[in-house]
């Protein structure tokens, strides 16, 4: 599954500069905007997908004939849920388009939202094959829709769809990929649905880690729709570029806290310190960060002139101070998923002040790239050192509880448009 997700990471690459170089500076500016809001979205399916496949494997595992049930269930209320959502979007468009800032592509954003419901229910999908130990045909799925979605793309824009085109091929891959897993699940999970939890409580009990990782994700990706609204097409083409140079860092970060959050809960359990770990993986952070920085301080011209051509090399001044502005957001990434391991939420209140905090300094400051990198850099600075400290300053209680209490700590899906 690490290794599907890393080609799925490279495929999304490949995306990327192939419709960077297509679309041009405005096209890809508002193609990134659409991107970064899915990518928001995206964030309540990974904690349900995590819950799932934790209720899933242990029934399984402990031979319950109804493991899986509810599933189908679930996955009809979100079909319900799916044609609700995408009639809205439509009758909404306008007001969507101009919410993310695309007032040119309204139909594009009227793909927003029922690209996050579809997530879901592929996240839904994942995590029942996961809980029956299905990884390989989890790993397989990850890897074909990344090709789906680029194969989608390339047919769309090639008949002449544009921007709206090229980010409906999204949706289209989920739904292919969800009609695909639908076959072998549906051989797997019970018919009947006795004795499931209804898909309500599944979000309740997923909901601090929902929002703490939204947050983050808003702090990753919603600079990118800020930009587009204050700077211009072009500008914010080369932006979206620049951020996504600067996001590979993040990349490190997710895989590091997949060791994070269960050894520093583990730690807790057997009364011993956990921050040991954490300061492991900032270590690591610093160790990968510190190099990719000064390489974009010496050659980001030439990066963004290789990966997205010579109309991008604006944003060269901006993207070592992005490069360093995401090292600090993938340490309050990890300081985030190392407070949710010992089942803390009061630093949440610190997240939500940066998240209002960092749209209002980009509007302050104008459509001026470098100087808006530097504001990025002084909120995501301000925010890491107080995640950083209040994380260190944790006093972990024993905490004796059984597994099936635990609180749902998933990965933030971290793509690199």
């Amino acid at each position: 599954m690490a290794i599907a997700v890393m080609a799925s990471n490279v495929l999304a690459l490949a995306f990327t500069i192939v419709f960077a170089r297509k679309l041009g500076q405005t096209g890809y500016g508002s193609l990134s905007a659409l991107i970064s809001t899915y990518i928001i979205l995206m964030v309540p399916g990974a904690a349900v997908q995590t819950t799932v496949a934790r209720e899933v494997s242990a029934a399984f595992a402990a031979g319950d004939p109804q493991a899986g049930a509810g599933v189908r269930r679930w996955l009809e209320g979100l079909a319900v849920a799916l044609l609700a959502v995408t009639a809205v979007s439509v009758l909404g468009r306008h007001v969507l388009a101009a919410v993310v800032g695309v007032k040119e592509v309204p139909w594009g954003a009227a793909g927003t939202l029922p690209c996050g419901c579809l997530w879901l229910m592929v996240s839904i999908e994942r995590g029942a094959l996961q809980g029956f130990h299905r990884y390989g045909l989890v790993g397989a799925s990850i890897v074909v829709e990344a090709i789906a979605r680029l194969l989608f793309a390339l047919a769309l824009f090639g008949a002449g769809t544009g921007v709206t085109g090229t980010f409906l091929a999204t949706p289209l891959s989920l739904v292919a990929i969800g009609l695909i897993l639908l076959l072998p699940l549906a051989r797997l999970v019970p018919r009947s649905d006795r004795g499931a939890h209804p898909l309500r409580d599944l979000f309740v009990r997923a909901g601090a880690p929902v929002a703490a990782l939204a947050l983050v994700a808003w702090m990753q990706d919603g600079n990118v729709i800020i930009v587009k609204h204050i700077a211009t097409g072009r500008q914010a083409g080369s932006y979206a570029a620049a951020a996504v140079a600067a996001k590979a860092i993040m990349w490190v970060a997710i895989g590091l806290s997949l060791y994070l959050v269960p050894e520093a809960a583990r730690r807790a359990r057997l009364r011993e310190r956990p921050t040991g770990v954490l300061t492991t993986t900032l270590g690591l952070i610093a160790l990968v960060g510190v190099p990719m920085v000064l390489v974009y301080a010496a050659a980001g011209r030439s990066i963004l002139r290789i990966a997205f051509g010579h109309k991008f090399v604006s944003a060269a001044g901006a993207l070592p101070w992005l490069g360093l502005a995401l090292c600090l957001l993938a340490c309050t990434y990890l300081a985030v998923q190392y407070h949710l391991a010992l089942h803390r939420w009061r630093f949440m209140v610190a997240l939500a002040v940066a998240a209002i905090a960092q749209p209002a300094a980009l509007v302050a400051i104008g459509a001026n790239l470098t100087p808006i990198a530097l504001g990025l850099l002084a909120v995501n600075g301000s925010l890491a050192a107080t995640m950083v400290v209040l994380a260190l300053r944790v006093r972990p209680e024993p905490l004796a509880f059984e597994a099936e209490e635990e609180l749902v700590r998933g990965p933030m899906p971290v793509q690199v448009e």
